[in-house]
């Protein structure tokens, strides 16, 4: 029905939505949290009119019909508002009287998507669940020629390197210098800039990253994606634990160069982003909404603008070009003293790209970023249809450096669809058995420290729309509020040695303590012989 009264061909009703709210006139106090929780408005306080038929006792009197008032809670039924299946609701609700179910038909909304202007929003997903990395097996067991270790009593040392590695007579006589080299713990948050996600969903992750390196003694890393960071942190001693990102955009670049000389400590790696799995070859769009002032004042923009990022650097054309200009420019920057690497899109070409950069010591290592890696700033024709799956690409830069005799020289970091279906350990340990050094993890991360109320079968997906119920991505201070980054902090840590227990759990029957399985592939089973035989592993049924 139309806010007019009037029914037309396109009016929608409750059973034409994705999501319908089911409510419980018994149970409800009419209290109002629910309405006000709800990220796109989709449910209202509203007056009802029923309609009771009233029976006399006698026969001499028709039955009439009597009409009641009554205040109850009523979903919207345009496609601007309708519900997205969050759950907020009966989050908050005190008596359980109202939840969100999926209506049966799955095609719901197919001829009103954009009947207003407004498009189908989805918060950087990809629906398929399907995953090669899922169906690996690790089945070299050592028994008594390499005895196996009890993963819950042995030290280990599970640490890798970022940086190029070089002998060091090799490294002062060749070039007259030694490459600057970092030990790091193999998992790496990936890249979620600030802007993106909230400022407490910022704050907490960076407050976990240092709690693990300072209390826990594990030298997690985090990557600060395209939109800068905020000046204190630039100017703090927690500067070592970030990873700084300068993509196509620039973004908050001025503010890091204005901090360079205050800086007092430097930052473990600087990381240029030139392609991201899940948009290869495209940009990505911080949207206007969520460039408030803070925002604006970082990335040096003004504020409520769209920020579009180029698909390339404008002022680089090839990858020599970019060794040439890029690379050396941030070592300079830094003094020589940090490690500088590509970040690129799995695609067919990564094997070019590796090639020219083991030609040259300033390129300390490079990021393959697979087609599962998720991004709320994609097209779903990229998430869908464009990629290179992270496993094989991984695995064929790993051959080619060994062809080369450099598999120890250049750190390969993986990322991309790691833990996507909640496997992330053996999805880690499986990755650097095909030849990774470390893994960069971004959205498991991300769901499991923000305490995120989406799911892969298209529930919520608010993460684009600066709506995010939990204020995981938004930059609405009324939601980003809701989350505390003290609890952020607590939550990462938690999944991080939750984590560490897991590869440790996997890589002890190795007899493995004190080095990484770093291409260990012989380790590695598969029940399907074609990727078996792609992938160089065993044949397993």
């Amino acid at each position: 029905m139309e806010p007019d009264g009037q029914l037309r061909p396109s009016s929608l009703g409750v059973k034409d939505l994705p999501w319908q709210i089911l409510w419980d006139k018994q149970k409800c106090t009419l209290c109002g949290r629910c309405t006000a929780v709800c990220p796109v408005q989709a449910i209202e306080i509203a007056v009802h009119r029923r309609r009771v038929l009233q029976a006399p006792l006698g026969l001499t009197e028709k039955p009439s019909n009597v009409y009641r008032v009554y205040h109850g809670v009523r979903q919207k039924t345009d496609v601007e508002h309708a519900c997205t299946g969050c759950g907020m609701c009966a989050l908050v609700c005190p008596n359980g009287a109202i939840m969100p179910v999926r209506n049966d038909e799955p095609d719901k909304l197919r001829f009103h998507i954009n009947q207003g202007g407004i498009p189908r929003r989805r918060g950087g997903r990809r629906n398929s669940r399907e995953s090669i990395l899922d169906a690996m097996k690790f089945v070299r067991i050592s028994m008594l020629t390499d005895p196996a270790l009890d993963a819950g009593r042995h030290e280990f040392e599970l640490r890798t390197l970022i940086g190029r590695v070089l002998p060091p007579e090799e490294a002062i006589a060749e070039h007259g210098w030694q490459p600057p080299v970092r030990e790091i713990y193999p998992l790496i948050i990936a890249g979620m800039s600030f802007g993106a996600l909230s400022p407490t969903m910022w704050e907490g992750l960076q407050m976990g990253v240092a709690y693990l390196n300072e209390e826990l003694g594990m030298p997690v890393r985090i990557g600060t994606g395209e939109g800068g960071c905020p000046p204190r942190l630039l100017r703090s001693r927690f500067l070592k634990y970030v990873i700084l990102q300068v993509a196509s955009g620039y973004f908050g670049w001025d503010e890091i160069i204005h901090a360079l000389p205050e800086m007092k400590e430097d930052p473990c790696a600087i990381e240029i982003k030139y392609g991201q799995g899940a948009k290869p070859g495209d940009g990505g769009l911080l949207m206007w909404y969520k460039v408030n002032r803070m925002i604006a004042a970082i990335r040096g923009v003004p504020q409520g603008v769209s920020l579009p990022s180029p698909p390339t650097h404008q002022t680089m054309y090839s990858i020599e070009e970019s060794v040439a200009k890029m690379i050396q420019s941030m070592s300079m920057a830094w003094g020589f003293r940090v490690p500088v690497y590509p970040k690129i899109s799995a695609t067919s070409t990564s094997l070019a790209v590796l090639n020219n950069l083991a030609r040259n010591p300033y390129a300390a290592a490079l990021a393959l970023d697979g087609e599962d890696g998720g991004t709320g700033a994609a097209y779903n024709i990229s998430l869908d249809h464009m990629g290179h799956p992270i496993a094989s690409n991984v695995r064929d830069a790993y051959l080619n450096l060994v062809k080369i005799g450099k598999q120890n020289e250049i750190p390969l970091i993986a990322a991309g669809g790691v833990g996507k279906n909640g496997n992330l350990a053996a999805n880690a340990a499986a990755l650097i058995m095909l030849g990774a050094s470390a893994v960069q993890v971004g959205k498991s991360i991300l769901q499991a420290a923000g305490g995120c109320v989406g799911s892969e079968t298209d529930r919520c997906n608010l993460c684009n729309t600066g709506l995010c119920p939990k204020g995981i991505t938004s930059q609405d201070p009324r939601l980003y509020r809701r989350l505390d980054p003290e609890k952020v902090a607590e939550r990462l840590v938690d999944v991080v040695v939750s984590f560490d227990t897991e590869l440790k759990k996997i890589v002890a029957p190795l007899g493995r303590s004190t080095s990484l399985p770093i291409g260990m592939s012989d380790a590695l089973g598969i029940a399907d012989a074609s990727a078996a035989q792609r992938l160089s592993i065993r044949y397993v049924v």
